[in-house]
């Protein structure tokens, strides 16, 4: 893994700003807050993993949902993005990244974002964030393609570090 890697994983979670709310009259979404990468459990070699990766996912209002990515890679650069998309489900730009450059998103469940991502009109990733009952920790699972054209999936673990 390197940082084409990590670009794919910023630019799926700015596109997860188009996620659907939860509805009005439930609970909060428990995905809404802030939430920190694990970066030991990465499948990267450790010299290479980011420093952190953190995601904060908000409510914006108007079936919106808001979205925050903090990446510090292993050497020292840094990128802080922030987004927020209508939570309609269809596709939206991705604009800046060199990984997708449109992505579609839906929120079935209040724990749950499924997302799917595209580069050139040709499919890049799909995603599933879901998070524990307990509230306190969230898993990323990332669907793709390798370059030699074979499925693949990698996890990623977050830990909540605050509530929205």
């Amino acid at each position: 893994m390197n940082k084409g890697f990590l670009a794919t994983m910023l630019a799926a979670t700015l596109a997860a700003s188009g996620a659907h709310a939860a509805p009005a009259a439930s609970a909060p979404s428990p995905l809404f807050g802030r939430w920190a990468v694990d970066t030991s459990r990465m499948d990267m070699p450790p010299e290479a993993r980011p420093k952190s990766v953190t995601l904060a996912f908000s409510d914006a209002g108007g079936g919106k949902v808001g979205l925050t990515v903090d990446i510090v890679f292993a050497d020292g650069k840094t990128v802080h993005t922030v987004g927020t998309n209508p939570a309609d489900g269809t596709s939206v730009p991705v604009v800046g990244s060199p990984e997708a450059d449109a992505a579609a998103m839906e929120h079935p469940q209040a724990n749950v974002l499924v997302m799917g991502l595209s580069m050139g009109g040709v499919p890049a990733s799909t995603r599933v964030y879901a998070v524990a009952p307990d509230g306190k920790t969230m898993t990323e699972v990332v669907s793709f393609y390798t370059n030699e054209g074979k499925p693949a999936m990698r996890t990623h673990y977050f830990t909540r570090v605050a509530s929205p």
